[in-house]
């Protein structure tokens, strides 16, 4: 028997297995379109400082810049783009780690030297870094960490991906639950709060995960997250953080229950996820999920 060998491409593949006049670009309006009304949804809503005012939370400061790494208004488009590459954030980390002074040897530990060699020239070309003889320097410094580079790429997707009005790095007045609210938005006319981590999971400690379940109770968000910026499992340590957590909160503790891969949900509102295969990736995961889940 002969086997006839067909190669499809995607939209004729689309075309086949979808009724009438349903195409990828049509799929891509109904996107557009979806975007525009969550826009439209969102202007009609009591903005962010409103919402957050009506819970008796009244912000002291945000979206601090000290640490931040933000390049020059006319780069902020490719910058982002760089940021959605899980290598390029590793790279950054270690280029603040020897902010001093590093030469491309030593900052190739996530990528290819051609790869590396890329991000430096990016960089360079972008007006981050200065170069003398074989070293690079960080023209901004001292730096901290990559925290608030971080906050500032998640709220980012937030507005570009989503269209959800968002902020970062957000202290507030007179709360008994004190630091930072790493990322504030608001979502379908309720409430986000989202913590990001930059660290690995080992740097992860019990108290950063109380802090973090205080802040939701404090709040009382109508959705939170805890992003770990890494590729590695949430199951073998972040998920039995979580469950000590919930046991020693209440006498009877909720699931943390997984969706797929390493995201798991607690009562289909609090999320935990990491960022493989990319943050704005399993975002949208847990965005449709909650949506979905809210209506049942």
């Amino acid at each position: 028997m002969l086997a006839l060998k067909v190669q499809l491409t995607l939209p004729l593949f689309y075309t086949l297995i979808m009724p009438g006049d349903i195409t990828i670009e049509y799929i891509r309006e109904l996107k557009q379109e979806i975007q525009s009304l969550r826009k439209r949804l969102n202007d009609l809503t009591a903005p962010l400082d409103v919402m957050l005012k009506r819970r008796a939370f009244l912000i002291h400061s945000k979206e601090p810049r000290d640490d931040l790494l933000f390049p020059d208004d006319g780069c902020v488009d490719d910058f982002y783009r760089m940021m959605k590459g899980y290598a390029f954030r590793l790279f950054l980390r270690d280029v603040i780690k020897m902010q001093g002074g590093f030469k491309t040897d030593m900052v190739t530990r996530y990528a290819t030297r051609d790869v590396t060699e890329h991000y430096i020239s990016f960089l360079r070309e972008k007006g981050f870094i200065d170069q003398r003889g074989e070293s690079f320097f960080l023209k901004k410094g001292p730096v901290k960490s990559f925290g608030e580079t971080l906050e500032w790429f998640v709220t980012e997707i937030f507005k570009r991906e989503f269209m959800i009005e968002a902020t970062w790095g957000v202290k507030f007045r007179g709360r008994k639950v004190g630091g930072d609210y790493d990322v504030i938005g608001k979502i379908d006319g309720g409430l986000l709060y989202m913590e990001v981590k930059s660290s690995p999971p080992r740097q992860v400690y019990d108290r950063e995960v109380r802090a973090f379940w205080s802040r939701v109770i404090d709040l009382c968000p109508d959705m939170a997250v805890f992003l770990m910026d890494t590729h590695l499992r949430m199951k073998d340590k972040l998920v039995p953080m979580f469950e000590k957590e919930l046991g020693e909160r209440y006498d009877s503790p909720p699931e943390v229950k997984r969706i797929k891969a390493e995201l798991f949900a607690v009562e289909d509102r609090v999320f935990l996820i990491n960022a493989k295969p990319s943050i704005e990736g399993n975002l949208e995961t847990i965005v449709s999920y909650f949506l979905k889940r809210r209506c049942r």
